[in-house]
């Protein structure tokens, strides 16, 4: 077979709305990161944040999540699978720091009601593609004739 031969399926509405939803979530990850780096540099805070000046668990948690932010960002937003796993290990990280660490890090009472908003509606996206992907799955199969 050709490969101009079949007809690609027009992605339906859910399918839309869950790419736009990936590319809001990149677009705060992306943000996320940046705010780090402005920390790590000195850009932010009047300098008070910068690395050298860091004790050793922000200097830990705030560089992983400066690299790990902008990497799920890039996942997030081209739709591949490896990005949703490295927003989870950024997000759960972070809700880490603020929770169980908050001794070490201080407290973000924001941090955890977002990501975990983030999580429902990601699965209730899923849900609703693989629901339609089922329903529309048994109509044609590949040895139909």
């Amino acid at each position: 077979m050709y490969s101009d031969s079949h007809a690609k399926a027009q992605p339906t509405l859910t399918e839309r709305l869950f790419l736009l939803f990936l590319r809001l979530i990149a677009v705060a990850c992306f943000w996320f990161g940046l705010q780090y780096w402005a920390m790590l540099v000195g850009f932010s805070l009047d300098g008070r944040g910068r690395f050298d000046l860091l004790s050793v668990p922000w200097r830990t948690a705030a560089s992983a999540l400066a690299v790990l932010f902008p990497i799920a960002s890039l996942g997030l937003w081209v739709n591949v699978s490896w990005g949703v796993v490295v927003w989870v290990l950024a997000a759960s990280t972070q809700m880490l720091m603020y929770s169980l660490w908050a001794s070490s890090f201080g407290s973000n009472w924001v941090i955890f009601p977002m990501h975990a908003t983030v999580v429902v509606v990601y699965c209730l996206f899923r849900f609703l593609i693989w629901r339609e992907q089922d329903k529309h799955g048994r109509d044609v199969t590949v040895d139909s004739p």
